[in-house]
């Protein structure tokens, strides 16, 4: 069966929901598919016991609806996901957002019929959809990484993946646990699951830098003072570098006095969450003035544990702080002093292999009933790539980026007509809050939208020197951080095989905000227009 919608968008979470808004105030009629089972993206498949969002309640959130922001309170100042789950059925609700989507419904190809103008959309009910426009909102952080560890099918027990969690509830009471990965994931649901198990072992392999979350809930008259200021708060996050409400202190860290600058880690610190890495200007920039962060952060960690070795283990990073996404935790690192938890450092006995009672790492077998893997995601390009996408010519989108990401504004791929990318590669994406990101995106898109249709465009697409500019000025960019320094997920460097780039746009929101409104306002140069006509060869 065929049919035919102006605009697919492929991923129900904060992107696809707010772009399927947007069209339907535009009067363009779209169709949403979704994988799951209902709204949410990635909080819809993540259900481990102690997920939590990094990024506070009152900034991740839209920004767009003041009535949608009033009708919501916070519970907490970082929400569980759950909470999350219910805010997006509650945003789905609100803008009767579902009878224009497909749940349990994936989108496996997608083909541009040069011919007819269109996208050829299949799906893995055996449906084909045409559309005019195709929009990819799958996600960064969305397709799982389960790395295959030898003798995984001989284990006798349960294996699970934090990113892909069952919807019923798992009980780890009286069972032997293993944990495998020590990043977001793997730090909150470390202290969840201890609460639970008779033992728990954690294996490390790569030490995380984690920042006290300092969660709380949030009072009544918080969540009231913060609705009487959201105006306000909302321009201050549309004009951040990072989309949040947080104070950046302007100073070098090198240019205050030691008591000064511990003092300030310190304040920074109690506070807990993100506000750490704004102690300073130049936290992300210099080495030197990261060194002494992240001596604080050790320091603060070893105070933490009671045993030498697993102080140690947990302490042995070898890269700048941030330049990985830093974790934040309740109780991660005071887990380890419970009797029945032990951590294993994977780099000094690395894993060996699963057998039928556990898993071998350093020569010793480790009996555990179950196994949880908090290997993380195949981010970013892993959601786009895993749809068969052919463009212009044939060309795939595992051909064109090949090499890595290739792409104008993070929005438009060179060879692919007609189709646009929220929340992806070479974007700011989660690298500030993406709820901010993804509205100013979708605000682009829709205004371009509009001018297509305004003025008889049938196709529109990106050059190749736009996107060789903007892929060069990425690069450049990232070479002024210290993000390179580190082998993250956000280089590409946890899958293997996958090009080591950076993958995100580090300017900051209002910098990627000015090149994009300089893009439109330019008569979106950097695209190629054309019109039927002209398609047509008249």
């Amino acid at each position: 069966m065929t049919r035919h919608n102006v605009a697919v968008i492929v991923g129900a979470g904060f992107a696809g929901l707010y772009m399927l808004h947007k069209l339907r105030e535009s009067g363009v009629r779209a169709r949403l598919i979704e994988a799951g089972g209902d709204v949410g993206g990635a909080w819809y498949w993540n259900r481990y016991p102690g997920l939590r969002c990094d990024v506070e309640s009152l900034d991740y959130q839209f920004q767009f609806s003041d009535d949608l922001e009033a009708g919501w309170n916070w519970p907490e100042r970082y929400s569980e996901g759950p909470v999350i789950r219910k805010y997006f059925a509650y945003v789905a609700d609100r803008l009767d957002l579902r009878r224009d989507i497909s749940f349990n419904t994936r989108v496996d190809s997608a083909a541009f019929d040069e011919a007819a103008n269109l996208w050829r959309i299949g799906t893995d009910q055996g449906e084909t959809i045409d559309a005019s426009w195709f929009i990819l909102a799958v996600g960064p952080l969305t397709t799982v990484n389960t790395p295959q560890f030898e003798g995984m099918e001989s284990f006798r027990g349960r294996i699970l993946h934090t990113a892909r969690w069952p919807e019923e509830e798992v009980d780890f009471a009286g069972r032997r646990v293993a944990v495998i990965g020590t990043g977001s994931s793997g730090i909150q649901c470390t202290p969840v699951i201890a609460g639970q198990a008779a033992e728990l072992t954690v294996f490390q392999r790569t030490p995380a830098f984690s920042l006290p979350s300092a969660n709380r809930a949030v009072t009544p008259e918080e969540q009231a003072a913060a609705h009487a200021r959201f105006p306000a708060d909302r321009d201050y996050r549309y004009a951040s570098a990072g989309g949040m409400v947080l104070s950046p202190n302007a100073q070098s860290a090198l240019e205050v006095t030691d008591e000064e600058r511990e003092a300030e880690f310190e304040r920074r610190w109690t506070s807990g969450g993100f506000g750490f890495l704004l102690s300073y200007r130049d936290l992300l920039t210099s080495a030197e003035a990261n060194a002494v962060a992240v001596n604080f952060v050790k320091r603060k960690i070893r105070a933490k544990v009671n045993d030498p070795y697993t102080a140690a283990a947990l302490t042995r990073q070898d890269y700048p702080l941030g330049a990985k996404r830093p974790c934040i935790d309740s109780g991660f690192y005071e887990t380890f002093n419970l009797p029945h938890v032990k951590l294993v450092d994977a780099m000094e006995a690395p894993i060996e292999r699963f057998c039928s009672e556990g898993i071998v790492a350093g020569g010793t077998t480790y009996p555990v009933d179950d196994i949880v893997l908090a290997t993380g995601f195949d981010a970013v390009t892993g959601a786009v790539l895993k749809i068969r996408i052919a463009g212009r010519g044939g060309l795939t989108m595992n051909e064109a980026w090949k090499e890595g990401p290739h792409t104008y504004l993070g929005l438009a791929v060179a060879g692919f007509p007609n189709m646009l990318i929220l929340d992806g590669a070479q974007s700011p994406s989660v690298i500030v809050n993406a709820p901010i990101v993804i509205e100013q995106q979708v605000r682009w898109v829709d205004r371009l939208i509009e001018h297509v249709r305004t003025n008889g465009i049938a196709r529109f697409e990106a050059t190749e020197q736009a996107q060789a500019d903007w892929v060069r000025h990425v690069g450049e960019i990232a070479q002024y951080t210290l993000y390179p320094k580190a082998d993250s997920w956000a280089m590409g460097a946890n899958i293997p095989g996958k090009p080591r780039v950076m993958l995100f746009y580090l300017a900051g929101l209002e910098a990627y905000g000015k090149h994009c409104a300089d893009c439109a306002g330019n008569d979106y140069h950097g695209f190629k227009m054309e019109r039927a006509a002209e398609l047509a060869g008249a």
